[in-house]
């Protein structure tokens, strides 16, 4: 069950980087590049409300995962 976990930090730690570049490059940055006030104002938000919550949040899980920090002998 611990290697599962092991593997279960993984998925989420490339979850977070993929989070990350589906947020900056896909979402993001191309709002802000047309210029238009309600894009502008999404890649706003996307970038800097959204993007470090959500990659922080998956990061944060999946390094206490890998790590071990779930497992039956931590109280």
């Amino acid at each position: 069950m611990e290697s599962i976990k092991k593997l279960a930090g993984m998925v989420w730690l490339i979850l977070a980087a993929a989070a990350a570049y589906f947020c900056i490059f896909i979402f993001g940055v191309p709002k802000l590049i047309t210029g238009r006030q309600e894009d502008l104002v999404f890649g706003i938000i996307i970038l800097f409300i959204l993007t470090p919550i959500i990659v922080g949040g998956l990061a944060v899980f999946g390094y206490y995962a890998l790590m071990g920090e779930y497992g039956k002998d931590k109280t």
